[in-house]
């Protein structure tokens, strides 16, 4: 792919040849804002090196799980030691570092459009017992409306007793001057946030995330016939926090 800047850059940090800084930039002009994509931190520390609570948060994810959007792999390669996990990404590159990675099960496709088939996803159970879409990624369906498509397209691949984990910002706490490519919206308990990746003389296109509050995901999940049955703030400092939906 000509614009997969950030897959690029994780498939070169695992080749231990990263050929130039990786940034976010949160405007379409070259000397707007940038920040540092963290390609290593993100998306690459060794499962060992992870701090307790990460850990135990992996840990919690039951087999057969789904990875949507692996990218470099991180939490299919930390659960496939003790069950079955089936990793996708829309970036080749981010795919083939999460296979030089060990991944066993890493192919390439589109969360909009998932590589599985709901009548045979978790071909051991008849359905995954958790899809994971980690990364605030189900931010780009853009509207709450798409995001309560995305999300029912999610439960109907995983099992009567399995759960979707998702996450996001929650525009409420957010700080619109320290958070990086933040857009408000004059909607309650929903903001934008912009910004596009890049890698040396690669870029790739404007992503334009919908935020949504606790309170507004669950009504997003009401649609999609899903419960929100637990939210996690990890950090008490930060906007970021994590839910698991039924």
């Amino acid at each position: 792919m000509p614009d997969d800047a950030l897959g690029l850059a994780m498939l070169d940090r695992v080749r231990g040849c990263l050929r130039a800084p990786c940034v976010y930039r949160a405007g379409d002009d070259a000397g707007a804002a940038a920040g540092d994509a963290h390609v290593y931190e993100n998306y690459l520390v060794p499962s060992e090196r992870w701090p307790a609570a990460k850990r135990a948060f992996v840990d919690s994810l039951r087999t057969p799980l789904l990875d949507v959007g692996c990218g470099a792999g991180q939490h299919a390669l930390a659960v496939q030691e003790r069950g079955e996990a089936v990793a996708f990404d829309v970036s080749p590159n981010a795919v083939r570092a999460a296979r030089e990675r060990g991944v066993e099960t890493a192919v390439v496709g589109d969360m909009f459009d998932p590589p599985v088939e709901a009548s045979r996803a978790g071909s051991k159970t008849g359905g995954f017992e958790t899809v994971l879409a980690n990364g605030t990624q189900v931010g780009l369906a853009g509207s709450p409306a798409r995001l309560a498509d995305l999300l029912a397209s999610f439960a109907d691949l995983v099992s009567a007793t399995g759960e979707v984990v998702v996450d996001s910002y929650d525009p409420t706490r957010i700080d619109p001057e320290r958070f990086f490519g933040y857009r408000s919206d004059p909607r309650e308990g929903i903001a934008r946030r912009s910004f596009r990746v890049e890698y040396g003389d690669l870029r790739g296109p404007t992503l334009d995330f919908v935020l949504v509050s606790p309170a507004r995901l669950r009504a997003v999940a009401a649609e999609a016939d899903l419960d929100v049955r637990e939210v996690t703030v990890p950090n008490a400092e930060s906007s970021y926090y994590r839910a698991r939906l039924a």
